[in-house]
């Protein structure tokens, strides 16, 4: 196992880190203290932090994932909610936001940070939708391997916050939104199925910034690439597809690879059987590519997701190589349990939340 891939994946995720993109977002610009800061998303504890790190003690909310909080100061308000299937608590979170925007004086200023994920940890349904419904939707939508633009398409027509609602209930005078994008393109109005975006009409002033994508994270990785004295290869938004189809094109390139280092990013899609086993997307590309290049010495390939967890779990993907594979990979796969394979065979990459959230990374690296 080259150990180089790690280090350039991980330099990659740092470059994009919450607490950082978002202190030098604020550093850049003259914005006084607003009224109010709510953080939103995997990353909302980190950028929340940076926001009140960088203006001191302001009235914040935060809303983000089990297990995400932990450094947030302790008079913040935290809600801790579900991903990626909503739960009662991420009802509680959607109201709470609502309930904090549309409470904001006339006059008054609102720092919204916004970050991958809000759209399961944070839902305020239309009438006549109840918490089974969401839980079906995201299941459905989970399993069906859609892309992320489709799925939160589907979730915005059935959510009062999402699609500039929750901004459409704010009666100040100005909102600025800084944002971490985890979807293809950086568009506001996906990301967290565009909980940040203004509404229309707009009748306050609303300034909007993308923070950290997966772009800046990639040029990072093929930086630190070329500091381990690594040629890149390629840089390319590369994972938009389904996992079957990206395993067997990106198979092909490794096993011709030469030496040097490989850089892609994007989200893979992913059709699950009716009772899936353990692991997510990342799991099963680096289980996929761990069969397409068993038996080849010196290529390392590592798949993670940049926030740390992959689907329902807290790995955050695989660490694969010419010796990882086995013939019982070929269950693993047709059971969705590429988990449980990596695990066994010490292919599993656990980093814990990163604070970010840029859709995932994929650093091939051959000696």
């Amino acid at each position: 196992m080259d150990t180089r891939a790690i280090k350039i994946w991980r330099a990659g995720v740092d470059a994009v880190g919450g607490y950082q993109a978002t202190r030098t977002a604020l550093a850049a610009s003259d914005q006084a203290p607003p009224d109010q800061v709510i953080a939103v998303g995997k990353a909302a504890g980190d950028m929340a932090r940076a926001a009140l790190d960088h203006f001191g003690p302001l009235p914040a909310l935060v809303v983000t994932k089990d297990g995400h909080a932990e450094d947030v100061p302790e008079d913040v308000h935290v809600i801790e909610s579900s991903h990626p299937v909503p739960d009662s608590r991420s009802l509680a979170a959607g109201r709470a936001l609502r309930t904090c925007v549309q409470g904001m004086k006339p006059g008054s200023t609102l720092l919204l940070l916004v970050s991958g994920g809000a759209s399961s940890l944070a839902e305020d349904p239309v009438q006549g939708k109840t918490l089974a419904d969401l839980q079906a939707l995201n299941a459905r939508l989970l399993s069906e391997g859609l892309d992320i633009t489709a799925m939160n398409a589907e979730r915005r027509r059935i959510s009062r916050i999402k699609g500039g609602g929750l901004l459409a209930g704010f009666s100040g005078k100005s909102a600025r939104v800084l944002a971490i994008s985890d979807v293809p393109g950086d568009d506001l109005s996906v990301i967290g199925s565009g909980i940040g975006a203004p509404p229309h009409p707009c009748e306050f002033d609303c300034n909007c910034q993308i923070i950290a994508s997966n772009t800046i994270a990639r040029e990072a990785a093929c930086a630190a690439a070329v500091t381990l004295g690594l040629p890149v290869l390629d840089n390319s938004e590369a994972l938009h597809d389904d996992l079957p189809t990206l395993a067997r094109q990106i198979g092909l390139r490794l096993r011709d690879m030469p030496r040097g280092a490989l850089v892609l990013g994007g989200e893979p899609t992913v059709v699950l059987p009716a009772n899936p086993g353990r692991g997510g997307r990342n799991q099963a590309l680096a289980l996929e590519l761990a069969r397409e290049i068993a038996g080849i010495d010196g290529l390392t390939v590592i798949v993670g997701g940049t926030d740390g967890s992959d689907g329902p779990t807290d790995a955050a993907g695989g660490v694969v190589d010419g010796k990882t594979w086995r013939a019982e990979g070929e269950k693993a796969l047709r059971a969705a349990d590429s988990g449980s394979f990596l695990e066994r065979h010490d292919a599993l990459f656990t980093t814990g939340p990163t604070g970010t959230n840029v859709m995932d990374l994929l650093i091939a690296v051959r000696a």
